[in-house]
């Protein structure tokens, strides 16, 4: 309700979140209500604390600093992503969103090492926690602020698809853990004098470590280029193919440049004796369509597929049950036969996964293995093989 509420209030009822100023808004909320809500978790743990002598405590304080200074940084980051394109950056600024996500990571990091390196210093020597209720109640009272502001930023992310709300939603997640940990080694005090205060913290400082590890993990995918969300394929293909005339498609290309900022490219196959204008009109078509559809920037090169003889759809069926049984070709498109008489060329693609194929077998090799196969069939005829990367 409350979520709804401050959405409402900050789009002023624009529900439109692809749209890039919303998108924005959306971005700055969950920065300023980050930074006050940690920033008042981080004075009342450092208070309780100071007052207890808790280094465990005193590492989730800081720890909530970490975030306060995470959503100034998600605010930066929002703030910078949205700069239009320029001479020097011709397709925009929106990786900076992710740069933004990936600092979030780092330090989250360090606060993981420095407590890492206190908790020992407290399991080395020893301090006395003083049990009280009042600390206790405040440290359990913040685990409900951490789990709402978790789910707030769970729900502000995937609204605006923006890794670094999700990265957020993820760490606070974790504050959830480290701080119910923290509030159970506290409540111990009041039972034993073993220091178990160093030994949460450094329980608290791995954990926090291994959230930074998995936000790096997650943000510097899109930085390095990963391979596109298959959503996405399979509605660029499905929508491709549904247009007049294209009947195949192939060599689609993704390009990721921030969020909202994706381009891509696709071969779409049409027969070779339609009119040029004709199909012309049916391509800008599908490529305005499913750009706005889809918020991509989509390209889309017409492949002429030569007319289909009888000749050429048995040799074409022939090649097809010769790469049928191998496990590493995924398909073949742009089949071709090329000279008169006996002697033919026979020129097509094929696609292979690019991640394991190399592994197995060289694309020379391959390319030997199937013509081989095809000489087999008639020694007069001459593969020219070309080969494509499934990404």
């Amino acid at each position: 309700m409350l979520t709804h509420y401050l959405l409402k209030t900050v789009t002023k009822n624009n529900t439109d979140f692809k749209d890039r100023s919303v998108r924005r808004q959306v971005g700055y909320l969950s920065g300023i209500i980050g930074i006050i809500i940690n920033l008042i978790l981080f004075f009342i743990k450092l208070s309780v604390g100071l007052f207890v002598s808790s280094v465990a405590i005193l590492a989730d304080a800081f720890n909530n600093l970490s975030d306060a200074a995470s959503s100034v940084i998600i605010i930066i980051g929002f703030k910078l992503s949205s700069k239009p394109a320029d001479k020097e950056h011709p397709y925009g600024h929106g990786r900076l969103e992710y740069i933004s996500a990936l600092i979030i990571a780092f330090l989250v990091m360090l606060v993981g090492f420095q407590f890492i390196k206190a908790s020992i210093d407290r399991i080395l020597n020893p301090t006395v926690v003083v049990f009280e209720w009042i600390p206790f109640i405040l440290l359990f009272v913040s685990i409900f602020f951490k789990i709402w502001l978790s789910l707030f930023n769970r729900n502000l992310g995937t609204k605006i698809n923006s890794s670094s709300l999700l990265a957020t939603a993820t760490d606070s997640l974790g504050d959830v853990f480290t701080t119910s940990v923290v509030v159970v080694s506290f409540l111990a005090a009041k039972f034993t004098t073993f220091p178990i205060d160093g030994y949460i913290g450094a329980i608290v400082a791995i954990v926090i470590l291994y959230a930074g590890f998995n936000l790096i993990k997650d943000t510097v995918n899109p930085l390095i280029g990963e391979a596109p969300d298959s959503e996405l394929v399979q509605e660029l293909t499905e929508g491709v193919l549904a247009y007049d005339y294209i009947t195949g498609v192939h060599d689609l290309i993704v390009h990721n440049y921030g969020p909202q900022r994706t381009m891509a490219s696709i071969h779409a196959e049409i027969p070779a004796d339609i009119p040029i204008m004709k199909i012309h009109e049916i391509i800008d078509k599908a490529e305005r369509e499913l750009s706005e559809k889809l918020q991509i920037h989509l390209v889309i090169h017409m492949d002429p597929i030569c007319i289909m003889t009888e000749e050429v759809v048995k040799l074409k069926n022939e090649v097809a049950k010769i790469i049928k049984y191998n496990p590493l070709i995924k398909s073949m498109h742009d089949f071709r036969v090329i000279g008169e008489g006996d002697h033919k060329n026979l020129i097509f693609d094929i696609v292979v996964e690019a991640h394991h194929a190399s592994k197995i077998i060289s694309e020379e090799n391959l390319k030997l293995m199937i013509s081989d196969a095809i000489k087999e069939i008639n020694p007069f005829y001459e593969c020219i093989i070309t080969i494509d990367k499934e990404y």
